[in-house]
C-alpha cells in the first residue's frame, strides 16, 4: 500500500507593515479604490461618487496624436515637430504658412509671413548646403563627408571670414578638407573636376582655411580652460595631413575590381616603399598607381598600366617609370608571406 507523504506545514511569513501609498476616496473609502484619471481636464476623480481628489495631473501618455478632420493628402501631423537642425541658426520653432490650394487669401498670408520671418543668413546657408550635397552626391562621396563640409562652411559663415572670396571657392576648400578629415582623401585634380575651381585657387583657400580653423580651435580651447573646464578632444579641429599612397590604394583597387588580398598587398607595399625610399619625391598618385601595378601582377590578377592610368589620373608612362624603381628594390619590398597565396609568384612581375 502506497504511503502518501505528509505535506509540509505552510510557513507563515512574519507580519510587516505595508508601506505602499494608496489613494482612496474620502467619502466612499472603497478598497480597492475606484479612481479614474481624466487627462482632458487634468483631474483625478472617484468613479463611484464623483468626488475630485486631485487636479493638474501630468499626462504621461504618448505625445503623438493625429487630427482626422485636418488630415489632408494622407499626412500624419503630430504635436511634436521636427528635430532642430544643428547646421542652422535660431530656435527653428517658427510656424510656416503653406498656401497649397487655399486660394488667394492663403497665398497672401504665405507671402506676408515670409517677409516677416525672412532671414538672409539662413537662406545663404541653405543654398550652400544644397550645393555641397549635390556635389558630394554627384561623385558618390559618403554622407559623413558632406555633413563635415557643411559644418566647416557654417563655421566660416558664422565668423564672417573670407568675405572677398567666392562661395564656390570656399565650398571647394571645405569639401577638400572634409575628405581628408574623414579619411577618404581626394586630390586637387579631382576637386577641380568636381567644382570647376582651379587647382591653384583650391590650394590657396585650403591653406587659408587650415589656419582659420586652427585659430578658431585654439581660441575655443583657451575660453574653455579659462572657465575651468576640460577641452573635449572629440570636439576639436585636427589639422589634416598630406594625402599618402596608402589611402589612395583602397579606392583605386575598388574601382579596378581587385580582391581584398591584392588591395592589402598594395597598401603594405606603399608603406614599405616609404621606408625603403624607392619612390622618394614621387607624387602620391604615381606611387599608388605603381604599387597597384606591382601588386596586381605579383598576386596573379594583373591590370595594365592603361587601366590604372584611367583610374588614378596619371599617364601610363609615369606608372611604368615608377614601377621600374620598385622592381629594382623588389627583394626588399616583397614579403615572403605574400607568395604563399595561390597564383602569387614573383615571376609574374613584368620584366623591365
Amino acid at each position: 500500500m502506497a504511503v502518501v507523504p505528509d505535506k509540509p506545514d505552510r510557513v507563515e511569513e512574519p507580519w510587516r507593515e505595508n508601506l505602499n501609498l494608496q489613494m482612496i476616496c474620502k467619502e466612499c473609502k472603497e478598497i480597492p479604490p475606484n479612481i479614474a484619471e481624466e487627462f482632458s481636464s487634468g483631474d483625478m476623480v472617484c468613479d463611484t461618487c464623483g468626488l475630485v481628489l486631485g487636479d493638474r495631473i501630468v499626462d504621461t501618455r504618448s505625445e503623438w496624436r493625429t487630427f482626422s478632420n485636418d488630415d489632408q493628402n494622407n499626412d500624419d501631423p503630430s504635436r511634436v515637430g521636427d528635430g532642430a537642425n544643428p547646421l542652422l541658426n535660431g530656435s527653428q520653432l517658427q510656424t510656416t504658412i503653406a498656401f497649397g490650394d487655399g486660394g488667394a487669401k492663403a497665398r497672401e498670408l504665405h507671402r506676408a509671413q515670409n517677409k516677416v520671418t525672412h532671414d538672409k543668413g539662413t537662406k545663404t546657408l541653405l543654398a550652400a548646403y544644397k550645393e555641397i550635397g549635390a556635389l558630394c552626391d554627384a561623385w558618390h562621396i559618403p554622407k559623413n563627408v558632406s555633413d563635415t563640409a557643411k559644418h566647416l562652411f557654417k563655421m566660416v559663415n558664422d565668423a564672417g571670414a573670407f568675405r572677398g572670396k567666392s562661395q564656390d571657392v570656399v565650398i571647394a576648400g571645405c569639401i577638400f578638407i572634409a575628405c581628408r578629415q574623414c579619411h577618404v582623401p581626394r586630390t586637387f585634380r579631382e576637386i577641380f573636376a568636381l567644382t570647376k575651381v582651379s587647382k591653384k585657387e583650391i590650394g590657396r583657400i585650403f591653406k587659408s582655411l587650415e589656419k582659420f580653423f586652427a585659430a578658431q580651435n585654439q581660441a575655443k580651447a583657451d575660453t574653455v580652460l579659462q572657465a575651468g573646464g576640460i577641452v573635449n578632444p572629440n570636439d576639436s579641429y585636427n589639422t589634416t595631413t598630406s594625402t599618402n599612397a596608402h589611402e589612395l590604394c583602397i579606392r583605386y583597387c575598388s574601382q579596378l575590381s581587385l580582391n581584398q588580398r591584392t588591395t592589402m598587398v598594395s597598401q603594405q607595399l606603399a608603406d614599405k616603399m616609404s621606408t625603403v625610399g624607392a619612390l622618394a619625391g614621387r607624387s602620391p598618385l604615381s606611387a599608388a598607381a605603381a604599387c597597384i601595378y606591382f601588386a596586381s601582377h605579383l598576386m596573379g590578377y594583373p591590370r595594365t598600366a592603361k587601366e590604372i592610368s584611367l583610374v588614378a589620373g596619371v599617364s601610363d608612362g609615369t606608372i611604368r617609370t615608377s614601377y621600374k624603381l620598385l622592381e629594382v628594390e623588389k627583394e626588399k619590398l616583397i614579403d615572403p608571406a605574400w607568395l604563399k597565396v595561390e597564383k602569387a609568384d614573383i615571376n609574374n612581375l613584368p620584366k623591365v
